[in-house]
């Protein structure tokens, strides 16, 4: 079984199911990676995915197939679960940065999946505020076309 080599947050794995400027970066970076992700990242992206469609971004079709795209890669992930030090671990977060609930969580996940031992491991996101926090606690941090927060 090959090791899992990067944590991804929702930020990122929205533009690999969607067409947006940062998927050529992000569909490069999946290459030959075996991912984990947050328990919580396949509901935050489907919830992008409907702002998407909603808000006239996305059309039916192409929402459907979004869906499919991200049933198809979580079939190949590994997911970080809801557990206890997930949770204790987003508190401690939530006073060291100033990051949202769901970034916090997520960030925690990562840390959970690395054994809380971060030094060397990928972390890729397209959030700054996110990518800050996750470079000062260790990971090494792979962000594309980072969006103002």
């Amino acid at each position: 079984m090959r090791k899992i080599d990067s944590f991804w947050d929702a930020s990122a794995v929205v533009p690999l199911c969607v067409a947006q400027p940062a998927s050529p970066y992000v569909r490069a970076a999946l290459q030959n990676r075996a991912v984990a992700i947050w328990w919580g990242t396949p509901v935050e992206v489907t919830a992008a995915f409907w702002r998407l469609l909603r808000g006239g971004y996305l059309t039916q079709p192409q929402f459907t197939r979004a869906l499919k795209r991200l049933a198809g890669f979580r079939a190949r992930w590994a997911e970080v679960a809801p557990a206890s030090r997930v949770r204790e671990l987003t508190d401690a977060l939530l006073e060291r940065h100033p990051l949202r609930a769901a970034d916090a969580l997520q960030l925690a996940a990562a840390l959970v999946w690395c054994e809380e031992r971060p030094r060397g491991e990928r972390f890729v996101c397209l959030d700054r505020r996110l990518a800050e926090a996750a470079a000062r606690e260790g990971f090494e941090v792979e962000a594309f076309e980072l969006r103002a927060q």
